[in-house]
């Protein structure tokens, strides 16, 4: 009787599992795609950030929907947006930003951003993982 109960509850457990993965994997995709209208409003007011708004949204998007993370990235417009992170936050710092307290804390802004984006796994990354187990 036991081996059944452990059975049952392992099942049970497994079957919220996938239904809270689901849900977090459907709120991600929501907020992914709200950062991205909230991005497109920022283009056109001059008071809304665009490129926080597309990180985030990339981000949101790389841990829910390869699709979405992929359309995302290879976009016309947001694609290239992100591509050229380094460069805008470089000419920010060199020609913009006069105060040097500034400077640092745009320069330590991307090193973050950086490192967050190389330490995410990608699929590929996670497939050699499982097999190497």
């Amino acid at each position: 009787m036991r081996k059944n109960e452990e059975r049952h509850c392992n099942h049970y457990l497994r079957r919220k599992s996938k239904k809270t993965n689901r849900l977090i994997r459907g709120v991600l995709i929501i907020a992914g795609t709200f950062f991205v209208g909230l991005a497109v409003l920022g283009i056109f007011l001059p008071i809304l950030p665009t490129t926080p708004f597309l990180l985030l949204a990339a981000a949101c998007y790389a841990r829910s929907s390869k699709r979405f993370y992929s359309w995302l990235l290879n976009n016309k417009w947001f694609g290239k947006y992100i591509s050229l992170l380094w460069l805008t936050i470089m000419f920010s710092t060199v020609v913009i930003v006069d105060n040097p307290f500034v400077r640092i804390i745009l320069i330590l802004i991307a090193i973050g951003v950086t490192i967050h984006i190389i330490s995410i796994r990608t699929m590929k990354q996670h497939k050699e993982v499982a097999t190497d187990v």
